[in-house]
């Protein structure tokens, strides 16, 4: 079976969960709002303290930055922490709820803020190796990232299910994946294929508002934003639905009813 099949045969498993769950839909949602939120409290501020005589940043730029990463970080970490604590109780045949996730990352704020600032740090690591090494500076960067990536892909499960903190969790999540899918892969392909076609709409209406004029185009930017932020959605708490059956592969080698005749060993494929 080719990556797309695999992609979709994932895409159609995650899918099955969310339509019966709608409500693991709310998390990403409630993410994208506090992401907002963040980036007006942070972003905002920056613009006024860049030095307008040709200087650039300045200190207070930086730090501003910075710290948007951090608690950018943290805000996508916290939901999705939320998400896939329910999404485990979903696969289980349980019963999620909004409120049980948020109070499941609540009990556990204290923990993911080192892993948040994990995160952050490596992102702008990754971020500086990008800008001054130019086009080596993004090949370096994109094979950090993708280690990166492969390695801790398991860590907030691992962190949510198991409670472990960031330094146990990382080195769990590296022992599962060596363990699953071993170390010469290619890369996750996950729903990632199928999420693409989604977003496709929206560039179909921003094309047809560009082409149309007047009123008419607002009609079809209007309906470009509202299905790119439909497809956020979805395809992020579709990521964190698979994320969680991962885990429930490599940790427990069981699988999720939803997940039957879903090639999991499949899903991180081997480099040729």
């Amino acid at each position: 079976m080719g990556r797309f099949g695999r992609s979709w045969q994932m895409f159609k498993a995650s899918w099955r969960v969310l339509r019966s769950r709608r409500e693991l839909a709310v998390f990403p949602l409630l993410s994208g709002a506090a992401g907002l939120v963040v980036a007006i409290i942070f972003l905002t501020p920056a613009v006024f303290t860049v030095d307008t005589d040709g200087k650039g940043a300045t200190p207070g730029t930086y730090v501003l930055l910075v710290a948007f990463y951090l608690v950018s970080a943290y805000v996508a970490i916290f939901f999705n922490a939320a998400l896939i604590s329910q999404a485990h109780i979903a696969l289980k045949g349980g019963d999620p709820t909004v409120a049980g996730g948020l109070r499941t990352a609540g009990s556990m704020a204290g923990r993911l803020f080192p892993w948040a600032l994990l995160t952050a740090t490596v992102s702008l690591i990754i971020r500086a190796i990008e800008e001054r090494l130019g086009f080596l500076g993004r090949i370096i960067g994109g094979l950090i990232g993708m280690a990166w990536n492969l390695v801790t892909y398991l860590v907030l499960p691992i962190m949510v299910l198991e409670r472990a903190t960031t330094k146990p969790a990382v080195k769990r999540s590296a022992e599962l994946f060596r363990g699953t899918w071993g170390e010469n892969v290619l890369g996750n392909v996950g729903i990632g294929a199928v999420g693409f076609l989604l977003f496709l709409p929206c560039v179909l209406f921003a094309v047809l508002g560009a082409a149309a004029g007047g009123a008419v185009s607002w009609v079809f930017f209007g309906l470009a934003v509202v299905w790119f932020l439909g497809s956020v959605i979805v395809t992020s708490a579709l990521s964190g639905i698979y994320q969680t059956a991962l885990y429930h592969y490599a940790a427990e080698r069981s699988v999720p009813q939803e997940f039957a005749g879903v090639d999991l060993g499949a899903a991180f494929p081997p480099k040729r």
